[in-house]
């Protein structure tokens, strides 16, 4: 079975699936059907078994995911969803996805919850944070990461699958953003 497992997957040193990987985060910025595309095609090509590149196809897959939520998000604005947690209360939650904190003693698993104030997890270790007090968000694999803007601190939310994290993150920006735009009249 070890051995099995040793196997699975493309060869760490396989130098030109890093560099798909590379076209596929320079495409996270900028996901659209074109670049998918082409990044779908590019794996093809390489002409790796199926099981071997089935990361690679989740990551294709949230790229995807990725592109509607922006162009949803164009039209629409950001995602409503309903939820009774009593500690969103009277807030708009936009995302809520299972998820854990790597990072934290025992890496406690609970929900993350993106509200219109705030950045909440509810789990093992209890952690919110003020979109006010964030000065970056981004991914890192099915990670989401908030920075606060004093750099003191670093909340790391490891998500169930990269649709999640690029979802997350995505959304994430946008709340940070949205802090940081004048409002009108004032």
């Amino acid at each position: 079975m070890l051995e099995w497992l040793k196997r699975r997957g493309a060869p760490p040193g396989d130098r030109r699936l890093r560099e798909w990987r590379r076209a596929w985060a320079q495409a996270v910025a900028a996901p659209d059907s074109e670049r998918i595309r082409r990044l779908r095609e590019h794996l093809d090509a390489l002409g790796h078994a199926p099981d071997d590149i089935e990361i690679e196809r989740e990551m294709l897959d949230a790229l995807h995911d990725a592109a509607e939520l922006a162009t949803a998000i164009r039209h629409t604005g950001l995602p409503l969803v309903a939820t009774g947690h009593r500690v969103v209360g009277i807030e708009t939650c936009h995302y809520t996805a299972p998820a854990s904190m790597p990072d934290e003693p025992g890496q406690p698993g609970g929900r993350l919850l993106l509200t219109s104030g705030r950045a909440i997890f509810v789990g093992g270790a209890n952690r919110i944070a003020p979109w006010h007090s964030i000065g970056d968000a981004s991914h890192l694999e099915r990670d989401i990461v908030l920075i606060r803007a004093d750099r003191e601190q670093v909340y790391r939310f490891r998500c169930n699958s990269y649709s999640d994290a690029l979802r997350g993150a995505f959304i994430a920006r946008e709340l940070v953003a949205a802090r940081r735009r004048p409002r009108p009249g004032l």
